[in-house]
């Protein structure tokens, strides 16, 4: 890595330095656990998978929430489940995965009939097979319900196409370790954004990854062992050395 002369204030890319950047190896914990399913230590990113983020707006009528029968009621968190619900159905049948993890509910009372209610979806498409098929149906389509006020809306906010990793360099990094102890090393792909994927428009990328015998991400429970951690270090060592002397 490049470091003499930086400056810290400096914003977007250096192309002179860019230019100088034979490749870029990422060391990272796997957010996930496929290693720990197949009992590897170590292994080689193959891609990050395409994912995308969608606004969903569901309005309906402000009421008592005591006083105003079934019947009579305007309700925006009933489509809002049932959106959330056919996601999850439609992702377990396209292999993906399908994420609600943002609301906002107005006016948030405990004894009030919302009268609208915002919702962020995060689906991604099928987890074998990185490409675009099943991102429109992952995304979800608000479900509309006889007697609403409004139907619901939809609003895309970003799309992220599949970042798949340099394959010649990833057959090196396959390479480089398996010499030494004769064993393939597992290539899995990533649902999650990195580093050397915002880097791989630019210079070859790799990614390498440490067991996490939890599986957990984005959370204090993330863990990986302190000899895994190690094998991964040594791994990358291996690989900084093999592709240095290549």
């Amino acid at each position: 890595m490049e470091t003499a002369g930086y400056d810290p204030g400096a914003l977007g890319p250096d192309p002179e330095r860019l230019d100088r950047i034979g490749a870029f190896v990422e060391l990272h914990v796997e957010q996930g656990r496929a290693l720990d399913l197949s009992g590897d230590r170590v292994g080689i990113a193959s891609a990050i998978w395409p994912h995308g983020r969608w606004r969903f707006d569901f309005r309906g009528e402000a009421n008592h929430a005591g006083t105003t029968r079934l019947a009579d009621r305007r309700d925006p968190m009933l489509p809002y489940a049932e959106t959330v619900l056919a996601a999850r159905r439609e992702a377990e049948l396209a292999g993906a995965v399908a994420t609600f993890g943002k609301i906002a509910v107005e006016p948030n009372g405990v004894n009030a009939i919302p009268p609208s209610y915002a919702a962020g979806s995060t689906p991604a498409p099928p987890t074998k097979e990185p490409g675009h098929r099943g991102r429109g149906r992952t995304g979800g389509r608000p479900r509309p319900r006889a007697g609403a006020r409004r139907q619901p809306r939809r609003r895309t906010r970003v799309l992220h196409p599949v970042v798949g990793f340099d394959h010649a360099l990833r057959d090196e990094l396959a390479r480089i370790l398996g010499s030494d102890t004769g064993l393939a090393v597992p290539v899995l792909g990533t649902g999650a954004g990195h580093d050397a994927g915002i880097l791989s428009g630019r210079v070859p990328t790799a990614m390498l990854f440490v067991r996490n015998p939890t599986g957990v991400s984005h959370s204090p429970a993330e863990y990986a062992t302190e000899d895994d951690c190690v094998a991964g270090v040594l791994a990358l060592a291996d690989v900084l050395e093999g592709l240095a002397c290549a």
